[in-house]
C-alpha cells in the first residue's frame, strides 16, 4: 500500500498576500482558490512537479500560528539555477550551503548535501535541496 502526502497546511495571517507569496514569487501552480464565505476561504498551491500541494486559508483550515511552521523542504535538481530563479522572482533567498559531507561520489558535489533556505512573509521556513538524481 503506498502512503502518500498529498496537503500541508501553511499558517499565515494574510491570504492574499501569501498566495502572492507562493504563486508570484515562488511559481507554485494555483490549484484552487475556494472562497466559501466572508469567514472561510481556502487556497490550493502546488510547486512545479511536486505531488504534494499546501493549502492555505482561513476558517476552514486548522488553527495555528502564522509562520509556526519550520522545516518544510523543496528538492530540486539544480540548487544554483534554482537559487538565481529565487533571486530573480524577488525571494530573500540565503547563500549555497553545504550542510554534511556525501558517504559516496556522486556527479554533483552540492548533490544531497546543499541547500538554500528562505521564508515566506509570516516566517513559516523553507529549504530547498539538490538531489539530481531525481531530475
Amino acid at each position: 500500500m503506498n502512503w502518500t502526502l498529498e496537503v500541508v497546511i501553511v499558517p499565515v495571517s494574510d491570504v492574499d498576500r501569501a498566495k502572492s507569496f507562493y504563486a508570484d514569487q515562488l511559481g507554485f501552480v494555483v490549484d484552487h482558490d475556494t472562497v466559501i464565505n466572508d469567514d472561510a476561504r481556502i487556497v490550493q498551491l502546488t510547486p512545479p512537479g511536486s505531488g504534494c500541494s499546501i493549502v492555505i486559508g482561513k476558517g476552514v483550515v486548522p488553527d495555528m500560528p502564522p509562520g509556526s511552521l519550520k522545516g518544510l523542504q523543496l528538492v530540486v535538481p539544480d540548487l544554483r539555477r534554482a537559487r538565481a530563479e529565487l533571486v530573480g522572482r524577488g525571494v530573500d533567498v540565503s547563500e549555497i550551503q553545504v550542510i554534511g559531507e556525501n558517504p559516496r561520489p556522486v556527479p554533483d558535489p552540492l548533490d544531497n548535501v546543499g541547500f538554500v533556505h528562505f521564508a515566506d512573509p509570516d516566517g513559516n521556513a523553507w529549504a530547498v535541496q539538490q538531489i539530481s538524481d531525481r531530475a
